[in-house]
């Protein structure tokens, strides 16, 4: 199941579990992860971005290792919340993982990477320090959001 809807995301997962973010990039995909009860993100690294079929069995190793019981996916959209290209390569990327057999949110982006920039720059890290941390950083704001969003209430 493939949705942008954080309740029929949760209502997938009764038992909660641990879930996985993901940022989906050109060259990498940053990588989050958060504890079984929703509490916290962290950043967990990248995936390079190479052949579907290699890119897809990373993520499912990462998967498997970690019980991961769902995906929370970022969907870049346009600032005035339209779909633009990047937006369809990535619902496609979530039809091309759900044969997994995880739920999969998707959820808005359109500020994450601009708020993990302004974070390290705010700390003086050099740029060249950003630029390997931005992807994972920025699965861990978007998988952040999304269990925020799933816990309200």
């Amino acid at each position: 199941m493939v949705t942008t809807e954080a309740a029929a995301f949760r209502a997938q997962l009764p038992q909660g579990g641990r879930l996985i973010g993901l940022d989906l990039g050109t060259k990498t995909i940053g990588t989050a992860l958060c504890d079984a009860g929703w509490s916290f993100a962290s950043p967990a690294g990248t995936i390079a971005v190479g052949k579907f079929a290699k890119t897809k069995a990373a993520l499912a190793d990462l998967i498997s290792r970690q019980q991961v019981k769902g995906i929370v996916l970022g969907l870049p959209l346009n600032l005035d919340g339209t779909a633009g290209p990047r937006v369809q390569s990535t619902r496609a990327f979530a039809q091309n993982i759900a044969d997994l057999g995880l739920p999969i949110l998707l959820w808005d982006e359109r500020w994450s990477t601009q708020a993990v920039e302004r974070q390290m720059i705010a700390e003086d890290l050099s740029r060249g320090k950003r630029a390997g941390r931005v992807d994972a950083l920025a699965a861990a704001h978007i998988l952040q959001g999304a269990i925020d969003a799933l816990t309200m209430g």
